[in-house]
Formats: structure tokens, sequence, C-alpha cells
């Protein structure tokens, strides 16, 4: 009793003098990013309507005509097309990869199937080898590169490819990660946007989903990555032809990519990074909506973490390393400059993770205990209902998992602010890359197969200290304000908080074997 009496006599002594301002500070920062994604957010969303309303397809705002046989020239008349799929001990789904893009509908003499295998697990490399040479007895013009280390990672394995010398008859390179199935018609829908647009520097597809219906945490990827593609990813082809190279499923024009400088490893988005400095050099982007790769999103809660950690960590580094440059920079408009440093680098991919960590799962709840500082209700209610309701359109038959999609965005947000300062700070993990795991189930449904699934039990494995933590602090708010307090979050803090202890303990996504 003695002990608890001198707590609350410290609290109370420190509460007005410092806990009071430091709070109110909080609040007011929090509110004013709020209002900065929330903004951002209504402008994308009038711009969609506009597009969708004027039908801007990029058909009709760049030229494109299909490639069509020539009597004279026969296969001459298409251009040469490198096709890289870069993978990592990918044994779950090298094989639906590599056959999708031996598949694709181009002349087999103009176009070249380059796997840059990084494996280092011997097995696995030679089953990717016997499959490549399986399709090179088939006709298919296929190269299997490997390397003796594996610097710079995946920008490195394609910074390698790019050097190789029958690499230099190519005029544009079409990239695929090896969970990712083109369509046989992928390359005659993309090339002729960059034959006959020669200020197009990248076409880019969109991610098409095969196991999204796999758990409750594919279903949430699926809604956020949804208004990526539907939105963002649209908002900013229509309106400055520029927006982040997602890594894959696009092709590029291979001189672009050399007079932005190459492949660089500098930080854990090579993609993004390429795609910033290409935009700055002039290079116009163009995306295809309705041109849909299919692919697998991470089952795994530690493989979407992992794969959280580099999508938050690298943007934020990349800008701390060129947001200066991107100022200086003569070639593109203010305009422009403007949209990538606001819009897209500094909103999007830091005031969006740290805003909705800091804000609902720390000084929210902090207000419950410091009835002294309020929030008003339309900070706390309107403005998130708004901003989580435009971000949900992107999915309408997930509409009524939007409860779920709110609670499961706050706990990974604890992970994308943690990963975002990581970035920012040049810490420890800042280049880290793990890669993503793939199980290949959702390719192996398609074909009738399904790999047999067993309980992680290794408690390290499953035991999370943060999330718990987290969770420990919002379920005493909650408690407090149930007791004492006049605000009513403790609904909202019960709940996040059962989130952030089933996160905790490791009870999301799928579980497999660690054998």
């Amino acid at each position: 009793m003695e002990f608890t009496g001198q707590i609350e006599l410290i609290w109370e002594q420190t509460k007005l003098p410092l806990v009071v301002p430091v709070l109110k500070v909080l609040v007011v920062l929090c509110l004013a990013m709020s209002v900065m994604l929330f903004i951002e957010r209504v402008y994308m969303g009038i711009v969609i309507v506009f597009v969708q309303l004027f039908r801007r397809k990029p058909e009709k705002m760049y030229k494109w005509e299909p490639m069509k046989d020539d009597v004279e020239l026969g296969n001459l008349g298409y251009p040469m097309v490198l096709v890289q799929i870069p993978m990592y001990n990918e044994k779950e789904v090298y094989q639906f990869s590599i056959g999708a893009a031996c598949g694709l509908s181009w002349p087999a003499d103009r176009v070249i199937i380059q796997v840059l295998d990084d494996s280092t697990d011997p097995a696995i490399k030679t089953l990717v080898q016997v499959e490549c040479q399986r399709w090179a007895s088939k006709g298919i013009n296929i190269k299997y590169e490997i390397r003796d280390n594996r610097n710079g990672y995946k920008a490195g394995a394609l910074k390698e490819g790019m050097k190789h010398s029958y690499v230099k008859q190519c005029d544009y390179v079409a990239i695929f990660d090896a969970d990712f199935q083109p369509e046989p018609h992928f390359l005659t829908r993309t090339i002729p946007f960059l034959v006959n647009n020669p200020q197009l520097g990248l076409v880019q597809a969109r991610w098409k989903f095969v196991n999204s219906d796999e758990c409750l945490m594919t279903r949430m990827q699926e809604m956020s990555l949804d208004y990526h593609f539907i939105v963002e990813q649209e908002v900013g082809s229509s309106t400055h032809a520029f927006f982040g190279f997602n890594g894959t499923a696009g092709v590029w024009r291979i001189s672009a990519i050399n007079e932005a400088g190459g492949w660089k490893d500098r930080t854990t988005v090579e993609d993004m990074d390429l795609a910033v400095r290409a935009s700055l050099k002039g290079w116009k982007f163009v995306y295809v909506g309705d041109l849909k790769v299919k692919n697998e999103l991470p089952s795994t809660f530690n493989a979407y973490r992992n794969q959280q950690h580099r999508w938050s960590c690298g943007p934020a580094n990349l800008f701390k390393k060129m947001a200066m440059e991107i100022i200086r920079n003569k070639k593109v408009s203010l305009w422009k400059k403007f949209y990538v440093i606001y819009s897209f680098f500094f909103v999007r991919k830091i005031v969006a993770h740290i805003v909705t960590f800091v804000f609902y799962c720390v000084v929210l709840p902090a207000t419950v205990l410091v009835p002294e500082v309020e929030v008003p209700k339309w900070g706390a209610v309107y403005i998130p209902s708004i901003v989580t309701l435009l971000n949900a359109v992107g999915t309408p038959r997930s509409l009524h998992l939007v409860l779920f999609w709110i609670i499961f965005e706050n706990v990974m947000s604890l992970h994308r602010t943690k990963a975002t300062f990581i970035g920012l700070l040049e810490a420890g993990r800042v280049n880290e890359w793990v890669v993503t795991e793939k199980l290949g189930d959702g390719l192996k449904t398609k074909l009738g197969g399904k790999a047999p699934r067993k309980p992680r039990f290794r408690i390290g494995d499953r035991v999370h200290i943060l999330e718990l933590g987290v969770g420990a602090y919002l379920f005493f708010c909650g408690c407090y304000d149930l007791a004492f307090g006049k605000n009513r979050y403790f609904i909202f803090l019960f709940l996040q908080s059962i989130a952030f202890f089933i996160a905790g303990v490791g009870y999301v996504g799928t579980m497999v074997s660690t054998s």
C-alpha cells in the first residue's frame, strides 16, 4: 500500500507540470498529421472519381497500337525483350514463375528469359537449374545465372544480370519476382506503350492475389494493397506520370534504367530508388490497372512483419538520402517535386505510419489517464472514420471486415513506425533484407494440391514482446477508462488490446512447420 501511495504521489506531482504539457503538444502534432493524411486521402479520392467518370484509361492517355506481324521483317518487327526472374531459395514457387515466363506470347527468338538464382541451398539450386534446362530443351531461350555472393541482394542480382553480353541486344526488361505468374498476353499489353511513346520509361501492372482467402491476415493485406493499386498508383500515373515501381510485374525501358544510374543497393527499396531517379531524369511512367499478375501474399505473421519492416524502413531511408537531390533537380516541375516530396514520401511513407501508432495506440489512450488533456471529436472519431472508409472502398467484398482491418492495421503500425524511425535515423537494421517466405499454397491450390500444415511450437518464434507490452498498456487504459474515465474509449481500447495480445502470442496468419 505504501509503495502504491508513493507512485500516486509521484504521478500527481509530475502530471500537471510535465505530463500534461507534453501530452498537449503530442495531441496537437497528431491532429496536424491526421489532417495532412485526411487531405491526402480526400484528394486522391477526388482524382479517382475524375479518372473513372472521364474514363481516362492508359490507352487513351498514351498512344497504344498492338504489335503486328510484318511480312518483310518477320519477327524482327518485334523488339527484343529480357525477362528477369530474381529468386532466393524459392523451392515452393520457382516452377510457377519460370513456367509462366516461358509461356509469354512473344516470338521465341525475340525474348530472353533470365533466371537470377541467388539460392544458398545447393539442392534448390539444382532444382531451378534442371527446370531451366527442361524449358531450354523445348526451344525457349532461357539463361540460368548465379553469383558467388549475395552482395546487394535483389538489386545486386538484377544489376549483375544486366551486365551479360546478350542483354545488349534487348530494348526492354520485364521483371517478375519468384511467386509471380504473368498471363501469356502480358508483353503484348505492355510493350506497345513503350514502343509508341518514347517518353515512357516504365509500365506497371497490378497484382492479383491468389491466396487472399487463405486466412484473415491475407484478407487484411488484400484491403491495404488494393487501395495502393486502385488509388495510389492510379493517381500517380494519371496526374504526374510518376509512382513507385512495385519491384515486379513491370516492364522497364533499359535505356531509362541506364540513364538513371542502374540498380543501387543503398536501401531495401531498390525498386522505388530506381523509379525516383528515373523520374528525376524526366522519364514518365504509366500504370495499367486492368492488367493483373497473379502472386502470393505472405501468410505467416513473421514473413509479413519482415516484409513490412522492409517496406517501411526503405522508403524513409530513401527519403532521407534523396530529399535534397529532388529539391535541387532542374528537369522536373516544382509541382512534381512537391508531389514526390510531400505526398509520395512524407505523408504516405512517414506520416501515415507514425500517426496511426502514436495517435491511436499511445496518445489517445494516454488522455484517458490525463483527463486535463482532451482530443476533439473530429480528430478522435470523424477524421479516422472517413480515412478508413476511403481506404476500404478499394475492396468492396471486405467492407464487413473493416473493424478487423482497423485493429490489424494499428497492430502493424507498431512495426511500421519502428521501421520508419530506423530508416530516418539509419539505425542498426536499416539495410536488413529478409526474403519474404512464400509457401506456394495459393498457387498449388489452383492446381488441385495443397501443402500440409503443421503447427509451430517454438515459443521464441511465437511470442512478440513489443505487441504484448502495447497490449498491456492499452488494456490498463481501457480498465481505467471503464472505472474512472469519461471518454468512453474503453470499447476501442479493449478490442485493440486483444488484437495486440493475439499478435503477441503469434496467433495471426498461417502456422507452418519450422522443419
